[in-house]
């Protein structure tokens, strides 16, 4: 079974900078969107970043300017760069892997923890 696989999470100090990844177990066909999730506590999952098969990208309005998503597609993997960290920001941060081929599957990571400090 394919699992996906998170690092880079950790402490840091507000206006500082992580940089997360998310690396497949194994081979996954046809990856149309990589993505990354954050859940805070108390609070529902939400949508951070979105990086199509294309390279197109999508932000939510709160990390818009601050965040970069990329993707390598040849190693399965995504990133999210992240700068200018605030508070608000901390978080359990996930990544999900939407494949469409030889059929529809979503893929989730474990989590991995955020904490800015002020």
């Amino acid at each position: 079974q394919v699992q996906l696989v998170e690092s880079g999470g950790g402490l840091v100090q507000a206006g500082g900078s992580l940089r997360l990844s998310c690396a497949a177990s194994r081979y996954i066909f046809n990856i149309d969107l990589m993505q990354w999730y954050r859940q805070a506590p108390g609070k529902q999952r939400e949508l951070v970043a979105t990086v199509s098969s294309g390279g197109t990208t999508n932000y939510s309005d709160s990390v818009k300017g601050r965040f970069t998503i990329s993707r390598d597609n040849a190693k399965d993997t995504v990133y999210l760069q992240m700068n200018s960290l605030k508070p608000e920001d901390t978080a359990v941060y996930y990544c999900h892997y939407h494949s469409t081929w030889p059929a529809i599957k979503d893929y989730w990571g474990q989590g991995t923890q955020v904490t800015v400090s002020s």
